[in-house]
């Protein structure tokens, strides 16, 4: 497949492909079992994608599909209109396609530095570049202070911060942020939120936010694909994600006016992500 060119590109989710990280007609089974149905997903350079759904829609699936960890019954997921559904995770990375777990999967009996220094390696970095890189990914993310505490004594709220440090090493190109909030304060949730808008608009790259806190989603997100069953119900900016009855009835089993998703307005907006909390 030759990609790249005006032929090629087609309208996902109302962004034109070819030089987003997209997901094409992705469909999934796992022992006859549908996973995801014709998804169509396209996630921008420089800008959040958000990506919400009921337990069970597919969310994880399609994560995976995206960053080389399953493997696509039908469809092709496309780097920057490049052919990407047969490359492996590690591979992938280093391509700039980099992840969140919602475990965090750190190396739980080395320091923080460490775990970062670890991941840059992996990247092909010397130690001597890796160390250093390390050390400008949490001087930016202000975790500097957790260099030396070792990572599976952290706090939870601090393991999710030292996961996203790690998805930074490098700079790459698309973070995929599966659950950073969970297990975070609502106070914590709106410091986050700048430090997601810091990732897209300071380093250019392009966030897909995978949240169960809506609000968080709403607040941040320009556009939002939301998944049922593993299929896209919904597709449009936090305003129309709100309003809509397709999203209330995956969420609630209603298409009651009753039932109304948090407005990102009544959040209120803090000026940084502090650290040591």
């Amino acid at each position: 497949m030759t990609s790249g060119t005006t032929e090629d590109k087609v309208a996902v989710g109302g962004v034109e492909t070819g030089g987003e990280l997209v997901a094409r007609d992705v469909s999934v089974s796992f022992e006859g079992l549908k996973a995801l149905t014709g998804v169509n997903l396209a996630i921008p350079r420089g800008r959040i994608t958000g990506l919400i759904g009921p337990n069970g829609a597919g969310k994880t699936t399609l994560v995976n599909v995206l960053t080389g960890f399953q493997a696509v019954d039908e469809g092709e997921v496309l780097v920057e209109g490049e052919p990407a559904h047969s490359i492996v995770p590690h591979k992938l990375r280093r391509l700039g396609i980099a992840r969140t777990f919602q475990s965090g999967r750190l190396f739980r009996e080395l320091p923080v530095l460490d775990n970062l220094e670890v991941t840059g390696i992996g990247l092909g970095l010397s130690r001597r570049v890796a160390i250093a890189e390390a050390e400008r990914s949490m001087q930016w993310l202000g975790i500097s202070h957790l260099a030396d505490t070792i990572a599976g004594a952290l706090p939870y709220t601090d393991e999710r911060r030292v996961a996203i440090g790690r998805a930074l090493m490098c700079k790459p190109r698309y973070v995929l942020l599966d659950e950073p909030a969970a297990g975070m304060s609502a106070h914590e949730s709106r410091d986050l939120a700048q430090v997601i808008r810091r990732i897209a608009g300071e380093l250019g790259i392009g966030v897909l936010l995978i949240e169960h806190n809506i609000g968080l989603v709403l607040e941040v997100c320009e556009r939002i694909f939301v998944l049922d069953s593993g299929e896209i119900i919904e597709i449009g900016p936090p305003e129309q994600i709100r309003k809509s009855d397709a999203v209330r009835h995956a969420y609630m089993g209603t298409q009651s006016d009753a039932v109304v998703l948090p407005s990102p307005a009544a959040e209120p907006r803090t000026t940084g992500w502090r650290p040591g909390r």
